[in-house]
Order: C-alpha cells, then structure tokens, then sequence
C-alpha cells in the first residue's frame, strides 16, 4: 500500500499482456497479432505524409476515417466513433453506460479486461457460466436487469455465436445496453453492424490490430445509435480530445480502403488455422472449433502449462492462463503457415 495512492490505484488488480521477451527472438503466437504486414498503402501514405503537419494537432473528430467507415457500412457518420484501440473504446463503454454499483454481465470465460474495467470503475460483474463444450447459452442473457457485453468471438474459446443468436439477446434486452466486442469478427462471423439500425441499444465494437494487421498503430471503433455513439464522445473529450494521432489516422484510412489486400490476409489466416485445427487433432488434441485467428487447445497427456514452458524453451511462444476451467488450455494465434509448421513439429517432439 503506497500512501500517496487513492484506494483503486492500490487495489485494482491490471490486464496481464500477452509475454513480450526480448532475450532471443521468439515466434510470437501469443498476442493474437496478424502474421502479415499492414496493406502497402498504409506504408506508402505515411512516407509520402507531411512531416511538418506534425506539428499539428490531429483532427479531434477523426472525420475522414469515419467517414469511410460510415459509407462502407451505409451509415452516417454520427453512428461512428474512433478510439485508441478497441480497448480505450471499452472503457469508454464501462464509463458511458454504467453508473457506479450497476451490475453487467458476461461470460465467466471471455477477455478478461472486462473484469479489470469493473473493478476499476466499481461496477457489479455479474459472469454467466459458460456451458460444459465452452459454449455461450443465449438463455442465460434473455430479459436481464442490466447492460451485457459479449465478446463474438469470445475469447480466449474462439467460439462464435450466429448472427441470429446475438440479436435475440439485442431483442430481449431493449432497456438495456448491449456490447458486441467484435475484435475477431472477420475470422468467420457475421457482423451485429447490420443490427444497428434496427436497435438502439446496440454497440458494435471493433479492430484494426487483428485483421487489419495495424496493433502497432492502436485503432479500433464502435458502431451504433447516434445518442450512444454521443455518449462516448462525451467521455472521450473530457478525457483527452486527441487521442489518435495523424500517423495513426493516415494508417486505418488507408487499411480500411484495400479491402483486397484485407480479404487476402484474413483468407490466408483462416485456411491456416483450418489446416493447423487437422495437424493439431492427429497429435490427440482437444481444438475448440474457433472462428478467430488463434486456436484454444488441450491434450490429456501433458498440462497446459507445460506445454507453454516447453514451446517457450523452444523459442515459441503461446498464451496459458492460470484459471479455474481453462488453466489446461493454451491460447494460439496463427502465424504465417511457415510459423505453424514449426510449431506443431515441436509439438510432435514434446508428445513424444
């Protein structure tokens, strides 16, 4: 306990990073990072960009990336906000649609930034248990008392709830908030953006970093009703007005428009993970049928853990959690097809 300190800053309990060691060079499955580059474009506007317009300060409103977001989705630009990754964007929620002591609820396996920004801005999480296969039960979201926020794809499963599914959730809840967190969505979902229109209670949250291959460039946005997209505008400015600076804003305009190069890079992405998904069963692992860009496996000879510390002495790294019902698990992200070669032939060798 540090005196200096106000009580939340001494017991609020942080979001744990995915591992960065810089003692040798590791293949990184850890992150959930894009394997590939970011589109040639991103590159070529940020050389050909005016270096003295740095001197400036970046457009508060971030118009011409949500401008681009709005045509491409047939919405207005009043529907769109842009944060500092996805995550800024989620705490930005927490604080726009909860009053403190409100409860929310989500599943008790799902990314576990939600449990930091309750505890960080005192709200009552309510976790849903997932079912035995790690499923979500909608059931258990139906007529609730208070906002929900669901990851789709959840995390760290990969399982993925159908369009049809989520919007029954949205249905039965209209007087309360409900949280799409669609980091992984493009990995095989079908977006809740289509929804938007049709309920005001609906916030879509998404990425750059996974699909778009721009982690380093920290951008994400949320999709929803003008009032609620005012909302977090409202926070957003009474924190700080710039949060995105111009690099940044010249990277998701340019990322946003290849949609070639976006398509091509989540094609190979996915083709990888299926194939990796058949080498990973032969081995005798159990693979949750994931639709992101990481795989959630477990074998019944060799705990999670070791695996992790195994793959790690080789050079490999990937996520283990330390937590009642997944800590038999690892979390993969797929690399380039290359990468996953090399780590399912040291998986071979740990087997045997």
């Amino acid at each position: 306990m540090n005196k200096f300190l106000s009580d939340k800053a001494n017991s609020v309990i942080p979001y744990v990073q995915g591992e960065q060691p810089k003692d040798k060079k590791y293949i990184k499955l850890n992150t959930n990072e894009s394997p590939y580059p970011p589109s040639k474009n991103v590159k070529k506007a940020i050389i050909e960009s005016d270096f003295d317009d740095l001197r400036l300060y970046p457009d508060p409103d971030i118009s011409d990336l949500k401008n681009i977001i709005a045509e491409k989705y047939k919405l207005e630009s009043e529907n769109i906000f842009i944060g500092n990754g996805s995550d800024e964007i989620l705490a930005f929620s927490f604080m726009a649609f909860f009053n403190k002591k409100d409860k929310i609820y989500y599943p008790n396996i799902t990314y576990s930034f939600y449990s930091v920004y309750s505890d960080l801005f005192d709200l009552s999480e309510k976790k849903i248990p997932l079912k035995e296969d790690f499923s979500i039960d909608i059931n258990n979201y139906k007529n609730l008392d208070s906002g929900i926020i669901i990851a789709n794809p959840n995390a760290p499963t990969g399982l993925l709830l159908e369009l049809n599914e989520i919007e029954e959730i949205i249905k039965t809840n209209l007087n309360n908030i409900v949280i799409i967190d669609e980091a992984y969505i493009d990995f095989g979902g079908e977006s809740a953006i289509k929804l938007i229109n049709k309920y005001n209670n609906l916030l879509v949250i998404q990425t750059f970093s996974k699909s778009r291959s721009l982690a380093g460039m920290r951008l994400g946005f949320a999709i929803g009703n003008k009032e609620l997209i005012k909302g977090l505008k409202n926070i957003k400015f009474s924190f700080n007005s710039y949060t995105i600076n111009r690099l940044s804003i010249l990277a998701g305009i340019e990322a946003f428009k290849d949609e070639e190069y976006f398509k091509k890079s989540v094609s190979k992405i996915i083709i990888t993970r299926e194939k990796t998904k058949e080498e990973l069963k032969k081995l005798g692992f159990k693979v949750l049928d994931s639709k992101s860009n990481f795989l959630f496996i477990s074998h019944n000879k060799i705990f999670g853990e070791n695996i992790y510390l195994k793959l790690k002495d080789k050079g490999i790294l990937v996520r283990y959690f330390k937590k009642e019902i997944i800590n038999n698990f690892i979390r993969v992200t797929i690399g380039t097809y290359e990468e996953m070669i090399i780590f399912i032939n040291a998986l071979k060798e740990i087997i045997n």
